[in-house]
């Protein structure tokens, strides 16, 4: 299924994809799904991200390749980073930096929604706690990273996670085609078959130090290729099976 949330008159609802349409729910989809008998055509609806998140837990230089480009070797386990829930930003959502940061860098990646409350998982329980994968884009002001020496700020700016445009179950994690384009260009291609550490281990890893509640959202970590945007540019983040989450830079 794709679930996804919008915005109706105004307030923020949940719903299942089907077909060309939208079938809403009463409630979140984490424990089941709960259908009112409401119907809309998804392309009436204004996407907001599929999740509302108490925490974004990231996973950096998850690719041996993006680790190299940014000048380190691959880590021996997961870096773990948090951004705020100030990030969240919607499909179609504009992206837009403070005036005093001077390279605004795209990293698409896989994102994963969580189901349920989730503490010590184990490897071979793993999907049992995934509501859905989607698209993300871990946005970074990267002069700030660097001048800073740790990501807190660079990464954590308002807007710098737009995630969607919807979670789905209908794919499997383990190899997944992940492509950025920046005003058309592809300019990163990456394959979660090539992750340092998979999905069903992050989701281990992660939850031993830390419990993930429903809707919280995983960042599994970038390919290769990240570079930087100004106003103007259109970046869309494609991951194969899940779809496409487009964002323009003012």
């Amino acid at each position: 299924m794709k679930y996804v949330r919008f915005e109706r008159n105004g307030v923020p609802c949940w719903g299942v994809v089907k077909g060309e349409d939208v079938l809403t729910l009463s409630r979140p989809p984490y424990e089941a799904l709960d259908y009112d008998g409401g119907r809309l055509p998804l392309c009436q609806c204004r996407l907001l991200a599929p999740c509302e998140p108490s925490k974004i837990v990231c996973v950096g230089k998850n690719y041996a390749e993006h680790a190299k480009e940014m000048g380190a070797e691959p880590p021996g386990f997961p870096v773990l980073f948090l951004k705020g829930v100030n990030t969240l930003n919607r499909p179609e959502g504009a992206i837009h930096a403070p005036d005093f940061v001077e390279q605004l860098d795209y990293e698409g990646e896989l994102g994963i929604v969580i189901r349920r409350r989730a503490k010590c998982v184990k490897v071979k329980d793993f999907s049992d706690y995934v509501l859905g994968y989607t698209c993300l884009n871990d946005v970074t002001a990267r002069d700030v990273q660097r001048h800073d020496g740790q990501w807190t700020r660079g990464k954590s700016m308002d807007g710098f996670c737009p995630i969607g445009p919807w979670a789905t179950d209908e794919v499997e994690s383990d190899a997944l085609k992940l492509v950025t384009r920046l005003n058309g260009k592809i300019v990163q291609q990456g394959d979660t078959a090539d992750f340092i550490t998979a999905v069903p281990q992050l989701l281990e890893f992660i939850s031993a130090s830390m419990t993930l509640e429903p809707g919280d959202v995983i960042a599994t970590g970038t390919p290769a290729g990240v570079g930087p945007m100004i106003p103007g540019d259109v970046v869309e983040v494609e991951i194969e099976g899940i779809g496409i989450l487009k964002n323009q830079v003012i």
